[in-house]
């Protein structure tokens, strides 16, 4: 058995009753593996060690290994994972605030998300360029989530009608991409603030 590979002393032909929780035992693990890396990478970038992260999710680097066999695949997890949660929670925040506030929650939701694909942008571009990852359809799908805001907002009264969703998209990832560099939130939310203005209806003259 290679060092990265991993079994529990014996067990050369485990019994059918064991299959259930070693599978959940595993699921378990890859998520404490993706959490830890999301963290890591969000603090620092995707060139830290991948025995830190391993430490941090409670495992052996040989059960990182056995799920995530290269730093690419790692990365391309975390990134799917954050993509996942980040177009999911429109329902969440929908079903809890009314659209206009629900919207704005939203934003700093995408922010953090952008902040975390920033840090794995690096490995990102090399597994995109080379195939070894799978390029998402992330601007389709964010530009989806930003759609459902607007029509909810829409239907309310709360937000224009008269919006692509794809042109908020473009606002945001101007905002994002304007205040990169600045590690300010303060300033980032000030200018979310301004987008959300510009999406209400305006006000009638008198």
């Amino acid at each position: 058995m290679s060092p990265d590979q991993e079994s529990a002393p014996g067990s050369t032909n485990p019994a059918p009753a064991a299959v259930r929780p070693l599978r959940a035992h595993a699921r378990r693990n890859r998520e404490k593996l993706i959490a830890a890396a999301r963290a890591a990478f969000t603090a620092a970038d995707d060139g830290v060690p991948l025995e830190g992260i391993a430490r941090e999710a409670g495992v052996g680097i040989g059960t990182l290994y056995r799920h995530f066999p290269t730093r690419e695949a790692l990365v391309e997890a975390v990134y799917a994972a954050e993509l996942e949660a980040v177009t999911a929670d429109v329902t969440a925040l929908l079903d809890e605030l009314p659209p206009e506030r629900a919207l704005r929650a939203w934003m700093e939701r995408y922010a953090r998300f952008v902040a975390t694909k920033r840090s794995m942008v690096n490995t990102l571009h090399s597994g995109w360029a080379s195939g070894r990852i799978t390029a998402p359809a992330t601007r389709e799908r964010i530009t989806a989530a930003i759609g459902s805001l607007l029509a909810a907002g829409a239907r309310t009264g709360a937000l224009r009608r008269d919006v692509e969703a794809d042109d908020v998209t473009a606002m945001l990832l101007g905002v994002f991409l304007s205040t990169a560099a600045e590690d300010d939130p303060a300033r980032t939310g000030r200018l979310l603030d301004l987008v959300v203005d510009a999406l209400r209806p305006p006000v009638p003259s008198p």
